[in-house]
């Protein structure tokens, strides 16, 4: 015998899908859809379907956006770009209200234990940027675990023949940890006191 009724149990099987939600989460989450009025379901159900709608990647820099270009890309100097794994990652950079320049969005980073090369990440679209001419400095900003180090080194390799300064983020971020789970202050020093690499 089944525990949940069909319509309840798909929407927790649904609910496990999410990254960190575990079975028990799911059902909360369950429990509160199937407590909220009908106008509410739709409005959170609108929520899930238009974003998957109207939201998309940036065609320069490959950051969320509704337009082909994203504000950061149309407004900001291209002088310098700040390279990251994750749009999540432009949002926590953002919030410092420090950074002036682009961002360069990589979504993913060089690990060859899971089968991801260099090749299947925005590394050539990156080099496109930079051979542009208008830019002067690459900041990269990848986080600080193995991957991330290894991504950092690699491109920093690859522009150097370019003549362009690149520098890493600062050490003020624990090794192993995500640029968006660090504090503001942390993030904010690491940008300022960033080094060449």
């Amino acid at each position: 015998m089944e525990v949940f009724i069909e319509p309840i149990g798909r929407l927790i099987n649904e609910f496990t899908k999410l990254p960190g939600v575990g079975q028990k989460t799911a059902q909360r989450y369950a429990y509160r859809v199937i407590s909220m009025t009908e106008g509410e379901a739709r409005a959170f159900a609108d929520a899930i379907v238009g974003v998957k709608q109207r939201v998309h990647f940036c065609k320069i820099c490959g950051n969320f956006t509704e337009g082909e270009v994203c504000a950061i890309c149309r407004e900001r100097d291209p002088s310098a770009i700040c390279v990251v794994k994750e749009p999540k990652d432009v949002i926590a950079l953002e919030k410092l209200h420090e950074f002036k320049g682009v961002y360069h969005v990589l979504h993913g980073v060089i690990d060859p234990m899971n089968g991801v090369g260099p090749n299947d990440i925005r590394i050539r679209e990156l080099l496109a940027r930079v051979q542009e001419g208008k830019v002067t400095e690459v900041i990269m900003a990848t986080n600080p675990d193995v991957e991330g180090e290894a991504t950092a080194m690699y491109i920093a390799k690859l522009l150097k023949p370019l003549g362009v300064k690149v520098t890493r983020l600062s050490r003020g971020i624990p090794i192993g940890s995500e640029l968006e789970y660090a504090d503001e202050v942390t993030l904010s020093r690491a940008l300022i006191e960033r080094k060449e690499i």
